[in-house]
């Protein structure tokens, strides 16, 4: 998504989540401080497919961090970018999921949030031989399902170049940086890692206690295009 002068609805904060180390990048995230405008889930989603980014998050109480999370054509449980985005605009160190509760901290540039790997939605985590094969995909691959598709960039050091095809019909062709996924990597391959997704996203991720893992990354308000 590119930056631009596109209107959203009033009430609505646009951020740009998981940015990279210059700042620019990260995934657009629409917020809807005031969730009580829009009661009704037939009127969330319409609004999330309006909207047309990946996800749109709806505020139902903004001191207690009770959130609901939108696709252009499902809501979900949980998904990390809309979380560690609303952290960041809320100031919170708890928020209310459907699947629970979700602790979140600041640290320096960084939000980073907590969270279980089974909450995740399912992932298909395809490994690449090399990171020139990564970024040669002019596209999602066939086949079915969301796809994470990553590589090594240095192993040793846990560096990470990936890319994401939800492959499902909502206009969205490729996620810019996504948490869920970094999340479901880190728990899979059972250490830290430091991910550059799409055009220059930055996530990172870290094993936690009790087989949680901790997903960070740098948030930035923004104005940016809906849509593909």
């Amino acid at each position: 998504m590119d930056e631009s002068d596109f209107d959203v609805p009033p009430g609505i904060d646009v951020l740009r989540v998981f940015c990279g180390p210059d700042g620019r990048h990260g995934n657009a995230l629409g917020v809807v401080r005031d969730g009580g405008a829009w009661p009704d889930r037939a009127d969330r989603q319409a609004l999330a497919a309006r909207l047309g980014f990946s996800e749109t998050v709806f505020v139902d109480d903004p001191e207690r961090g009770h959130l609901e999370i939108y696709t252009p054509g499902l809501r979900l449980p949980f998904a990390g970018h809309p979380v560690v985005g609303a952290a960041w605009l809320l100031d919170l160190e708890i928020l209310e999921l459907p699947v629970g509760e979700v602790f979140a901290r600041q640290d320096g540039e960084f939000t980073w949030i907590t969270a279980r790997p089974e909450w995740a939605p399912p992932r298909t985590l395809e490994r690449y031989a090399s990171v020139a094969e990564i970024e040669a995909l002019a596209g999602p691959p066939a086949g079915e399902g969301w796809l994470y598709a990553w590589a090594w960039e240095d192993e040793a050091a846990g560096r990470v170049r990936a890319r994401a095809f939800p492959r499902r019909d909502d206009g969205i062709v490729e996620d810019e940086a996504t948490g869920a996924a970094a999340l479901l990597l880190s728990a899979e391959l059972g250490r830290a890692l430091n991910i550059v997704q799409g055009r220059g996203s930055q996530i990172l991720t870290a094993p936690a206690p009790g087989g949680t893992v901790e997903i960070g990354g740098r948030v930035a308000p923004g104005r940016v295009r809906a849509g593909r």
